[in-house]
This record gives structure tokens, sequence and C-alpha cells, in this order.
């Protein structure tokens, strides 16, 4: 027979385990997908190989270093993810990705022939208003120098709720000892997970040549009004004065157009 105590401490035990349970939910049900890029002087390489993340692994605050070890977007497909969209942009054809902002008029070319995939998922978004609305959420000003926009969310876990496969890896050149390639100024590139196959709507405007690994699938480049605008918001900054966060100059895109050129 079991006696009261025994019982007490069966009941507090079992509260315990359910408590547990709801805690491990909760953080289950709180890991965001976060699209990042992260600084280049921090990409960490151990035995040769460098060190991917799926989200953001942030450095000393105090010394003003970012650590990431790669820029990331939407997770990678599972069975519930939803399929790209059809192929419906001629592949041969270049293209137009016109971003209207509030800091001025950003112009992407993009070559179709080179990057299929992404070219007609850019232009299945923005023919439904993906982009319109949504900010650049993120600003990095040490290391490597870029400006990250296509997040719905705005914080860097939103997507399309599909992925696109990467492409034109090799277009920069063959990475050296350290693991990376030179993405130049101008250049437009996908952020994604780490994980190949894994790029969603975030996308980064590279305003100063910066060093990454040939991972993030480089898709056009900007004209240079765009790219003088790019400058414009870097010049003023992060929020708060560190190297990497949202920018202080904060940038809406109020129109997002995908056109053949």
């Amino acid at each position: 027979m079991v006696s009261s105590d025994q019982r007490r401490r069966q009941l507090a035990r079992e509260k315990f385990e359910r408590q547990q349970q709801r805690r491990v939910m909760a953080r289950r049900k709180g890991r965001r997908r976060n699209a990042v890029i992260a600084s280049a002087v921090a990409v960490v390489v151990v035995a040769g190989a460098v060190a991917y993340g799926a989200g953001a692994f942030k450095g000393d605050s105090s010394t003003g270093k970012d650590a990431a070890a790669s820029p990331s977007a939407a997770p990678s497909a599972s069975s519930t993810t939803p399929p790209e969209p059809a192929m419906k942009i001629d592949k041969k054809a270049k293209y137009t990705f016109t971003l209207k902002t509030n800091r001025g008029t950003i112009a992407l070319a993009m070559d179709a022939a080179k990057t299929p995939h992404t070219v007609n998922s850019f232009k299945y978004l923005a023919d439904k208003g993906f982009f319109d609305g949504t900010k650049c959420h993120r600003l990095t000003t040490g290391g490597i120098y870029v400006l990250q926009c296509g997040d719905p969310k705005g914080d860097g876990s939103g997507g399309p709720g599909y992925t696109i496969p990467d492409e034109n890896l090799t277009a920069l050149g063959k990475a050296g000892a350290e693991g990376t390639v030179t993405y130049p100024a101008g250049t437009v590139a996908m952020a994604n997970t780490g994980q190949p196959h894994s790029g969603g709507s975030q996308f980064f405007l590279v305003y100063k040549d910066s060093k990454l690994p040939p991972t993030y699938t480089p898709f056009g480049t900007i004209d240079a009004a765009g790219l003088k605008v790019v400058k414009d918001v870097a010049k003023a900054g992060v929020t708060g004065g560190g190297q990497d966060g949202a920018p202080k100059k904060s940038v809406t895109v109020t129109k997002a157009t995908v056109a053949a050129s």
C-alpha cells in the first residue's frame, strides 16, 4: 500500500516532469528560422573546414566583434514544405529586380541563364507583392559589409515557406586556404541556413568587397544609383552603435517588381 508521503512524492515528481516537458516544447516553439549574415572576421576555420551554423553565433559584444559561421535563411525542405514555384520565366532572358524604398530606388540586374530558380522565385514573390512593406532588417559594418533584406517578418526569421536550390556558386572563383571568396561590392546574393539548397526569400546587398564562403548564390548586381543608396544607409551605421544589427537609417521596401530587361 502506498503511503501518503510516497503519494505526495509521486505527484511532485509527475508535476516536475510535466513542467520539464512544457519547457522543452516552449524552447522548440521559440526557435526561429534565423536568416543572418555574419562577420567574416569571425568565420572559424578548424582543420581546414569552415564551421557553419543555422543561425547567428554572436561574438563578445564588449569587443564589438560578431561571430557567425554563415549567412542563413529558411530551413531545409521537409516533407511538409511546399515545392518551389513552377518555372515560368524565360531561362535565356535577363531580368531587373527593382526595389523602391523610402531611401531611394535600388535596381538589381539578374541573369536567368545563370540562376533560373532564383530569378523565377523572385519574380513569383514580387508578382504577389511579397516584398512590399518589408524592411531590410540587418546591416553589417565590420568584417563583411552587407545590407540584408527580404524577410516578411523583419527579424531574420521569415521566408516564403519553400526553399530553392543553390546556383552559380563557382561564379566568384575557387575558395582560398581560408575557405572564402570575395563577394565584390555590388553583388546580390541569397542568404541561407548554412545548409545546401536552403535559400528562401532573404538576400543581401554587398556594398563593399566582403570575404565569405562560396555557399551563397550570387544572382545579381546592383546598379550605381542603388549601390549609392545602400552605402548611404551603411554610412549612418547600426542602431546602438555596433557592427551588426538593424540599420540606423531604416530601409522599407514600398514596392518590388521583377521584369524582363
